[in-house]
């Protein structure tokens, strides 16, 4: 008799449990994942969709915040011994700080996800994001210490808990969704990082009329002591500690969600234990201890006959090494580092656009803060936010590639309009490209990185292989702030803000967007294809029921190639 499993909530539902009635395993996982696949799209998938993408809002305010706040540390840290100015090196520090945590985060976090399932790892990373920017909002100054090194520290932590958030959110909605609109729930997911922008970008708005009174006592940084000291040292820390409420909110539904059925079939072969432990996470406790004697008979007859191979080093390298194979994660990779060079290194030119719409400066510290956020807000909503959701309305049904091609090629085109005739652009055709690039930015490569990797590899190394693609975007992060960014003030006198390399930077990053063109040949379609069909295990007619190990397998024509499922795990990865 099937073993029935118990367990999930209303954001994440327990589909492997409505088919424990079916005895064969390979049976079993087909009718249960084609369930998943064809289900119409209901508020279920809305609840998904919002728990996965708090965390990116989250992740987005901390990342997006640190960029007003900076100016703010530079206030309170450095009134006396730089005229109010952060230096560029401290500047750049705790920015790139961010990035190199985030790199670690999705390599960890995606390869762990693989190993001891996703349900176990899922909150963890919000409950590191949380800490680490509690941590940060009560930072100071001490005698061993300087706050450059203290909030580096707890940014790097922050960094790990926001890598972890991009495999885990990315494989928990892409193995939940519907086949349909799968494209569009990831997407909507991300797109969440938009409004996590215009949500660091309102709190600074707000938070600065707070201190209106305190403010306007001094006209700029360098006179900025005193009570006007006072309250930027409240306000910054205000904004930073604000990015901690939005992880609050949805830690209670990722903490409780169930295994998801792909992982529980093609990875755990284990559907008892997984099952108990849903049930134990439910009701608060750590983890479930499923009868033994059941839990064997589950082993026995469903573990044994799962024909998916099992996850090792061995069949890791063995599966990677053929090109077919390869050439995705290649393509996932390059497609992802290419562009985050870009699109961070975008970022230099936002002072350069916020004076060209006159929301630069001012004749006190309270018009300088509060124009800085509402310029921020007005390119956020010109062209980040629409970006966002012109993907999601059309990426299942345009597809993942074509918007990709698309928006490589559109930025190739604008950086080098930006680059090229930088210095004959008037200040309002330079905002028109920029808010142009913000917008093929996310109705483009920036969207479609992150959701073609939670698609395109095999259940036992899709967290692996996304966090993997990830990581690589976020080098290209570092490699845009700290070599490539530096080199805008080439040719400027000492001590000089100016940027006369800028135009060739922006050359640079016209040459980034071109190789994305590239890296985009390597990667599938996946519009409309089930997650088995692109890994390649869609089960064949003629084998179901068999149960047999290896039966149940065939290959997809654009799919990746199924592997010996003889293939001993040594090691699971």
């Amino acid at each position: 008799m099937a073993i029935k499993t118990s367990g999930g909530n209303s954001a994440f539902r327990n589909a492997a449990n409505d088919f424990s009635h079916v005895e064969d395993p390979n049976e079993r996982r087909r009718v249960a994942l084609a369930s998943i696949n064809d289900a119409p799209f209901s508020w279920y998938h809305v609840r998904a969709v919002v728990v996965a993408g708090i965390g990116f809002f989250t992740d987005a305010y901390d990342i997006f915040a640190i960029g007003l706040v900076t100016a703010m540390l530079g206030v309170v840290y450095w009134h006396d011994s730089n005229k109010g100015v952060i230096p560029s090196s401290s500047d750049t520090a705790i920015k790139v700080a961010t990035s190199g945590g985030t790199v670690l985060g999705q390599v960890g976090f995606g390869w762990l996800a693989d190993v001891v399932g996703r349900k176990r790892m899922y909150g963890l990373e919000l409950i590191i994001i949380v800490a680490a920017t509690l941590a940060q909002s009560l930072s100071s100054d001490s005698a061993a210490m300087s706050v450059t090194g203290v909030i580096i520290f707890w940014r790097v932590i922050m960094g790990i808990g926001i890598g972890g958030d991009y495999p885990l959110s990315s494989v928990i909605t892409s193995e939940f969704a519907t086949t349909r609109w799968r494209g569009a729930m990831m997407g909507a997911v991300f797109a969440m990082q938009g409004f996590g922008q215009f949500g660091a970008a309102v709190v600074a708005i707000v938070v600065t009329a707070g201190f209106k009174e305190s403010l306007v006592t001094a006209k700029n940084a360098a006179a900025c002591s005193g009570v006007c000291g006072l309250a930027v040292d409240k306000m910054w820390r205000v904004i930073v500690g604000f990015g901690a409420v939005p992880g609050c909110i949805a830690l209670y539904y990722r903490l409780t969600i169930p295994e998801t059925p792909r992982y529980t079939f093609d990875v755990a072969r284990d559907v008892e234990k997984a099952g108990v432990d849903v049930q134990a996470y439910v009701s608060g406790r750590a983890e479930g201890q499923p009868d033994e004697v059941r839990r064997a008979q589950a082993l026995a007859n469903q573990g044994g006959g799962i024909a998916i191979p099992k996850a090792s080093w061995r069949d890791f390298i063995q599966h990677y090494g053929q090109w077919r194979n390869g050439k995705v994660l290649l393509g996932t990779a390059g497609s992802w580092f290419t562009l985050d060079v870009a699109f961070y290194g975008l970022g230099l030119n936002t002072p350069v656009i916020l004076s060209a719409i006159n929301f630069s400066g001012g004749k006190n510290m309270y018009e300088i803060f509060y124009r800085t956020a509402v310029g921020n807000l007005i390119l956020v909503c010109a062209g980040a936010i629409p970006g966002y959701w012109f993907t999601v309305a059309t990426v299942d049904t345009i597809g993942r590639k074509p918007i990709q091609y698309m928006g490589f090629a559109m930025l190739t085109i604008i950086f080098c309009v930006i680059g090229f005739d930088f210095h004959h652009l008037s200040p309002h055709a330079l905002l028109a490209l920029y808010v142009l690039a913000q917008f093929f930015f996310n109705f483009g490569p920036n969207a479609t990185t992150f959701i073609v990797p939670g698609e395109c590899f095999p259940t036992r190394y899709r967290s692996t292989s996304h966090g993997l693609s990830a990581a690589a975007g976020k080098v290209g992060a570092i490699v845009a702030q700290a070599v490539i960014g530096p080199l805008k003030g080439r040719g400027a006198p000492k001590g000089s803000s100016a940027s006369p390399w800028l135009n060739h930077v922006m050359e640079i990053f016209a040459l980034f967007m071109f190789l994305g063109l590239f890296t985009t040949f390597l990667i599938p379609e996946t519009k409309r294809k089930t997650l088995e069909e692109l890994a390649g295990e869609e089960p064949s007619a003629s084998h179901l029921g068999s149960g047999h190990a290896g039966a149940g397998e065939k290959l997809s024509d654009e799919g990746l190639a199924a592997e010996d499922p003889a293939v001993p795990a040594e090691r699971k990865v």
